[in-house]
Formats: structure tokens, sequence, C-alpha cells
């Protein structure tokens, strides 16, 4: 089990990105969330086993079919915070 902080560049607000993603990771069994943040990128926390997360890490860099990724930075961690599914937030701060 593994922690991915991700942050998602390009055209990804406006285009279903949050809706598509959290469906790509209930597909792969990924817990964590997704919210657009002020800065027009995509943020999101995903936790699940590694293998499952490149999965979701490799449609992250496209994402659904309007998005433009221009960019995606994550961080891996081994510290689990235990969310219960995949939640889209709608609070745009952070």
């Amino acid at each position: 089990m593994k922690h991915l902080d991700i942050k998602i560049f390009g055209r990804v607000q406006g285009v279903f990105f949050r809706i598509s993603a959290r469906k790509k990771a209930e597909k792969l069994g990924i817990s964590g969330y997704v919210k657009n943040m002020e800065d027009k990128t995509v943020k999101i926390e995903a936790e699940g086993e590694e293998e499952n997360l490149k999965n979701f890490l490799d449609w992250c860099r496209k994402g659904p079919l309007m998005a433009k990724v221009s960019r995606l930075d994550h961080e891996e961690s081994e510290d689990i915070k235990g969310y219960k599914g995949f939640e889209i937030e709608y609070k745009t701060t952070d």
C-alpha cells in the first residue's frame, strides 16, 4: 500500500476531470480524493496498491477526453491516511 500526492496542470478544470478520476480510481480500487484548486490545477491524494497507483498515474497524465494535461507532479510516501472510498471535494482551497 502506497500514498500519492498528485498535482495536475493544464486544461483540467471544467472538463469532467474530477468525475472521471473518481470512476477510474474506483475501478482500480484506489481510495482518496480529488479537488479543483484555485490556481486552476487539480489535486489528488490517492492510496492503493503500487501497480494500481501506477495505472492511475498513467491515466492522470492524459485525463478525460476534453482535458489537456501539460504537467503532472507527484510525491510517493508510505504515510497511509486510510481513506474510505474515493471522493470529490468541492472546496477549492487547500
